[in-house]
């Protein structure tokens, strides 16, 4: 038999986490595995409505580890993240799909985690401890915590940022992959680009070899081209049902180049 327990803020939950807890947020996934039978007897939920909240600072966002991708795509000055929560799942999904949620997301789901990779994101741990790069996090998640929020930071040019998903079925199969880029550029030339990949890996992942042809370039057909041809460098693309590992590495270049040329363009 499985409970539900219920506190009022996420400090409680956290000291009655143990061995047979899961946390549950919004549910997506978790409730998935408690119908299948495999999920832990005792699931703890959060009211604290401060995990709800979206609040921006200056070139900041901070995301209240509740925050839903309804919310991001309700939210006027998430706009730059609007086509990322747009492409997780239909709109039941949506409704309830959180945003540090996605962090813990397992293969090959986590779209919106890539996107929070490529922008540079950080988690807030429960405790307001010091922040972790969503890159840090992604690597040790297993011993992550809990997680209060996530500050994104914002592309000063909404043109430096990108995101495309590649599935199967249209509008809201799961991933053969998905890429997300953040691109700044400063005098035409990009200065600190990140480029990361979902589902071309356990978790997502950053692509170094596509960012290294594109630091200090400019973005034109001969940077993309090298980009696309680094794209797989330091990946490790699974085979599951969706895709094999060499579909995957197969279609990662063009999908990248694809999406640097539509940057490029805009």
């Amino acid at each position: 038999m499985t409970t539900v327990e219920t506190y009022p803020t996420l400090a409680e939950a956290a000291r009655a986490m143990g061995g047979d807890a899961v946390y549950l947020g919004g549910g997506t996934l978790v409730m998935r595995a408690v119908n299948e039978g495999g999920a832990a007897p005792r699931l703890l939920r959060v009211t604290d409505p401060a995990l709800r909240e979206i609040r921006a600072s200056g070139d900041t966002i901070r995301l209240g580890a509740g925050v839903t991708m309804a919310d991001v795509l309700a939210h006027r000055d998430l706009a730059f993240l609007h086509a990322v929560a747009r492409l997780v799942g239909g709109p039941q999904v949506r409704n309830m799909a959180t945003v540090a949620g996605n962090l813990f997301a397992a293969h090959p789901y986590g779209d919106f985690a890539a996107a929070l990779l490529a922008l540079g994101a950080r988690a807030l741990p429960e405790g307001q401890g010091s922040a972790r790069g969503v890159e840090e996090l992604l690597r040790d998640r297993d011993r992550a915590g809990l997680i209060a929020a996530i500050e994104v930071p914002r592309p000063r040019d909404p043109r430096a940022f990108g995101f495309r998903k590649v599935s199967r079925v249209k509008p809201k199969g799961v991933s053969v992959l998905s890429i997300a880029a953040c691109l700044p550029r400063e005098s035409g030339r990009i200065r600190g680009a990140r480029v990361a990949f979902g589902a071309m890996g356990p978790t997502p992942l950053r692509a170094p070899g596509a960012e290294r042809a594109l630091e200090g370039q400019n973005l034109d057909a001969e940077s993309i081209d090298r980009a696309a041809a680094a794209a797989t460098e330091g990946l490790s693309p699974p085979t599951d049902e969706i895709a094999t590992e060499w579909y995957r590495r197969e279609v990662a270049g063009v999908h990248l180049r694809r999406l640097l040329t539509e940057m490029g363009a805009s």
